[in-house]
């Protein structure tokens, strides 16, 4: 079994590389292959709603310019996915929204390569604005039938300047509780 990370921050090993390493770290514990792939640096363009998708199905989306099918392919060749934001105006970075709403449209059009997988949201959050990047990972999940485990509270870190949340000791608490319930969920489904 393999589980994916994506750290949709614009800051390489910063606060939301953090909190997905307490889950991926549980997550190895577990016997669970790992891999951490940080957006940041990446080219991917947003959704362009060619609908090529659908009329090709062959997996890939039309764009070729950027990393988006290699990303989306990553996904599809997991077992589970996490996926991290910094909270952008109480939503997800662009980075991660060019990469959800691009692998919403391909997985959709080629019968739902994601179904049945596990996908958990991590959120780093200065403030304010954390439930709402939180409800837009979630919905990715949902609308690509995928099967969410829940933690002790909402999968949310506070800190704003890199490495800040390692002083939220819930927030690592909860990371590390996700960890282990995505673990038991995926072995759960591969046994």
């Amino acid at each position: 079994m393999k589980v994916i990370a994506f750290n949709g921050s614009a800051r390489k090993d910063g606060n939301t590389a953090i909190l997905l390493r307490y889950v991926l770290r549980e997550l190895e514990r577990e016997g669970i292959e790992t891999e951490l792939i940080q957006l940041s640096g990446k080219r991917i363009h947003g959704c362009l709603a060619c609908r090529s998708c659908f009329a090709r199905k062959d997996g890939r989306c039309a764009q070729k310019d950027d990393e988006g099918n290699a990303l989306i392919d990553a996904m599809i060749q997991s077992d589970g996915i996490l996926l991290g934001s910094p909270t952008y105006v109480t939503d997800v970075s662009p980075e991660m929204k060019s990469l959800i709403d691009r692998a919403c449209m391909v997985t959709r059009a080629n019968e739902g390569l994601l179904r049945r997988k596990v996908g958990a949201a991590v959120v780093a959050v200065r403030r304010a604005g954390a439930i709402h990047a939180f409800d837009t990972l979630n919905h990715f999940f949902l609308i690509s039938e995928m099967i969410i485990p829940g933690s002790s509270y909402w999968n949310i870190g506070i800190g704003r300047e890199k490495g800040e949340v390692e002083g939220d000791a819930e927030g690592i608490q909860t990371m590390q509780v996700l960890g282990r319930n995505m673990a038991w969920l995926l072995k759960k489904i591969h046994s």
